[in-house]
Parts: C-alpha cells; structure tokens; sequence
C-alpha cells in the first residue's frame, strides 16, 4: 500500500519507519482507532477493510465493525482478519439499527459508504414516474444514514469523524442534466451548487447538530464510477463487464460494445476503490480533511475505446467498438436468462459459487456506458489540502480484472 500524505501524517509515517529501521521501540496509541464501515461490501467499503488491519495504517491499529444488509459468502468471510468484526443489518429498520450499534460505544470514526438503489422502472413509466423514483430512492438513502446517527451521534463518546461517500448525482440533476450548465463549468468543481432538494450531505450536517458536547468533525467524497473488487456490488462495473466478456466467450460470439458514441470516443475519469478509501482515511485523520467537500477521481482521463481491447485481450475475444446508433443494444435485456450459461461457465472452471445478480448490474453498466455527455471532475481541491493520492486508471483497470481472475470471480481465459 502506498500512501500520499502530507503535511503532520507524511511525517509520522516517515518517523515510525525510522524507528523501525534502528530497532526503536515505537510508542502504543493512547486508545485505539474503531472504525464503523457501513456498506462494507461497498467497491470503497471493501477497499477500506483492506486497508485499516494493515499494520501501518495510519490512525491504527483500528478495530473495524463492519455493517452489511446480507451474511457475506463463505469465501470472503474467511479471509477476513481478526481485528474485523461483521454484522449484518437493515438500515432502513430503524429498531434493528438502534439494537445493533448501541452496544458500540467506543466508535471513533464512521466511513458510510452505503446505497440502496431502487428496483428499475417498468417499461411503460414516464418521465414523471422516473423523477419520483428517483426522490423516494433519495429519500429512503437519507432515512438510512439518519437512522445510524441518531444512534452513534448520541452514544459513542469519543466519535471524533464521520465519513460519508456521495456521488455526481447529489449536485447533477439526472432530469436536467447539464442542459441549463454552461460547457465551460467542465469539469466540474466541488464548489458548484449543490441540487435544492434534501441528500445524504444535508442529512450528515442535521444529525450532527444533535450532538451534545465535543464536536465531531465530517467530511464528504464524491468518487466518478469505481473500479475495484467487492464480494457483491450493485456498482461494480468492472467484474459486470467480466462476466459479460466470458459469456461471449463462452457462446463464441463478438465481445460488442452496447453504449454511445460520446462514452467510447470521448473523455471519461475512475475513481479506483483503494483511491476512495484512501482519501476518507485521510480526511478522517488530517486536518486539512475535515468538514470539507471533495471530489475523489484518479486524476487522469481515459477513453473506452483503449480500455475495450484490453478487456476483450483478457478473455481472448474479438471485439467490435461503436457501430453506429442503429446498433446500440442493452446488456440488461442482452444478458436476461444468462443464468444457466454463467452455471456452466462456474462449474466449468472451477469458479466461486456465485448468483449472476450478486456480481453484476447491467442496468449500472448501461447507464454508465450510455451517457450522451461527458461528465469529469477536478482534484485541486483536494491536492490543495493536502491529499496528493493518484492513480493510472488503465493499469487500474486491468488490475481489477487480473484480481476478479485470480480471486476465482471470472475464469482465466487467456
């Protein structure tokens, strides 16, 4: 693991090396670090679970409780270390929440990273119907959070830093978007608007102003699409695209590209999962981090049309790039009733049980790969403060993808 601190963090990491390198002994905390992962089978929430048992993470040695909605699989639960205590819960169950976290009165930092989506809309809504799913899903994500900090805010003495992960869509309306937004605000800036009706930001600020005492510092992060490895993830775009790659290659068939044009030729920016994670340690322990907004991408740009060879190279396919709109298509209604050809494709190579819904989401992938403008961000902001992390987001990707092959998530094609 790599670390891009600066400032008082940078030196003390450079410090506890130094004393390592002479035979000094190093000094115990005052009080160990106890972190509350909520959405740790999150792409971010994954990445940090990896990162706070590490011995030399700063802020450590952490104790992790880590919330997910769904008992993780065998597999993943093995591996995971001992200083990592799991449980399971509802978020949107306001007494399971209560019964669960108020036991836990010795959380110091909370990094949220949770978000349920809604089912996806029948053929026949209109836009109207679309808008409302959208507030409601929005508003059930606010009632979740609210729901976790009206138990940790009040009870844990010595919280010290919430964490809480967002995205583009909390200041980019999807019903209006971009259309009203001048081209010369790309990319976009932490400092832009953010949308007038009520989100997970608002959300955070209201359940801190019930605090009594000490305060407690907040941060927000707002990463692009994220490439990583989770053992489930209704985002996971890379693992998505695996699947769909080894079921060409499985029915011998082109690995063709489904989105628009602007996706494949133009522009686009990641946020790598260890990325994400890395800046809400940071913020949780750096001064500079705190009670601040900011955008999390790897701080370079890629296009799809140099990644979509690579991805097809992995699974020893042929491809196809953009064709023209007339030969668009969806993976969603593309990949329905794949399920027994992935059965095969698992039992063929020895693969992780694994059900096809547990691992992808066409519905993300289409709307990613489908987008008719292009959306970036900037970093300054956060390498003003202090937070000067980066990643190669094509090496990025073809690491996720070398991890889901040797993790025995997709088969080894090549």
């Amino acid at each position: 693991m790599k670390w891009w601190w600066a400032g008082v963090y940078g030196a003390l990491m450079q410090k506890k090396r130094s004393e390592r390198a002479s035979g000094s002994p190093l000094r115990a905390p005052a009080r160990d670090s106890v972190a509350l992962v909520v959405g740790s089978t999150s792409l971010a929430g994954a990445a940090l679970l990896d990162i706070l048992p590490l011995e030399d993470t700063p802020g450590g040695p952490w104790t992790v409780h880590a919330i997910s909605r769904r008992p993780l699989p065998a597999w993943y639960a093995a591996a995971q270390p001992p200083s990592v205590t799991h449980v399971h819960l509802d978020l949107a169950d306001a007494d399971a929440v209560a019964e669960a976290l108020t036991p836990l009165t010795d959380i110091t930092h909370v990094f949220y990273f949770a978000w349920a989506s809604s089912p996806p809309p029948a053929p026949s809504a209109t836009d109207i119907d679309k808008e409302q799913a959208e507030v409601e899903e929005r508003a059930a994500n606010c009632a979740m959070l609210r729901n976790v900090l009206s138990v940790v805010v009040p009870n844990c003495p010595v919280l010290a830093h919430i964490c809480i992960q967002t995205s583009r869509r909390h200041f980019v309306d999807p019903f209006e978007p971009l259309s009203s937004m001048p081209i010369k605000l790309r990319p976009f800036s932490e400092d832009l608007p953010r949308l007038t009706y009520p989100d997970l930001e608002d959300t955070l600020l209201d359940g801190l102003n019930e605090r009594k005492g000490s305060p407690v510092t907040w941060s927000v992060h707002r990463p692009a699409t994220i490439f990583g490895f989770s053992p489930r993830s209704a985002r996971n775009i890379v693992a998505s695209l695996c699947v769909y790659a080894a079921i060409c290659h499985e029915e011998r068939v082109k690995l063709r590209w489904p989105g628009s044009r602007v996706v494949w030729e133009g522009f686009s920016d990641a946020s790598d999962a260890e990325l994400v994670a890395e800046q809400a340690l940071w913020s949780a322990l750096e001064p500079n981090g705190k009670n601040e907004a900011f955008h999390c991408t790897n701080g370079d740009v890629y296009t799809w049309k140099l990644l979509w060879p690579m991805l097809a190279f992995h699974f020893n396919l042929e491809w196809t790039g953009y064709e023209g709109q007339d030969q668009r298509f969806k993976l969603e209604e593309a990949m329905a009733g794949k399920e027994e050809v992935w059965a095969e494709i698992v039992k063929e190579h020895d693969l992780l049980e694994a059900d096809l819904e547990e691992i992808t989401n066409w519905r993300f992938v289409d709307a990613v790969l489908s987008e008719e403008k292009a959306h970036l961000d900037t970093m300054n902001k956060s390498k003003e403060y202090g937070f000067l992390g980066f990643r190669n987001t094509v090496r990025c990707f073809n690491a996720w993808v070398a991890k889901l092959k040797s993790s025995s998530i997709v088969p080894n094609l090549v």
